[in-house]
């Protein structure tokens, strides 16, 4: 599993990009009480754009990124439940440092849904410090950044 690529998503990838997002995200509908952001997302556009990174043959993981003029900023992690606690979440997020530092980028931000705790607990491992909690339409969501050096 250490040695899997990382590469971009194409235009083939986009029905199981929507299939590992919908896996990875719907057990948090019924916690949240509405469906999450990445399960709206129009995922065909994200690939087309080339946001989008997966890993795995067959797809198991996954990020959306999107490059701005001082950050990168990380709109997705997914990881299909089948491959949890198999280290996939730690390679995508270690690949979105490196892409961060290939582009010239000096640090990563990301949101998260405050109900979803677990996340609060994996974040701060991997060097993200909780910026600021705020309001976003009917999301309650906790931003984070990384700063790289």
């Amino acid at each position: 599993m250490e040695d899997e690529e990382i590469r971009p998503a194409g235009a083939a990838d986009v029905p199981v990009v929507r299939d590992v997002i919908d896996a990875a995200f719907r057990p948090y509908i019924e916690r949240i009480g509405q469906v999450p952001q990445p399960m709206k997302e129009d995922h065909a556009a994200n690939v087309a754009a080339g946001k989008v990174f997966v890993t795995g043959d067959p797809v198991i993981g996954l990020v959306v990124v999107e490059a701005f003029a001082d950050h990168l900023f990380l709109d997705t992690v997914a990881v299909h439940p089948c491959a949890h606690g198999r280290g996939v979440g730690r390679r995508l997020l270690r690949f979105v440092d490196a892409h961060a530092r290939a582009l010239g980028l000096p640090e990563v931000r990301l949101y998260t849904n405050a109900m979803m705790w677990e996340n609060q607990r994996i974040y701060p491992k991997y060097g993200y410090a909780l910026v600021e909690r705020r309001g976003d339409g009917p999301y309650d969501r906790l931003h984070y950044r990384k700063r790289l050096l």
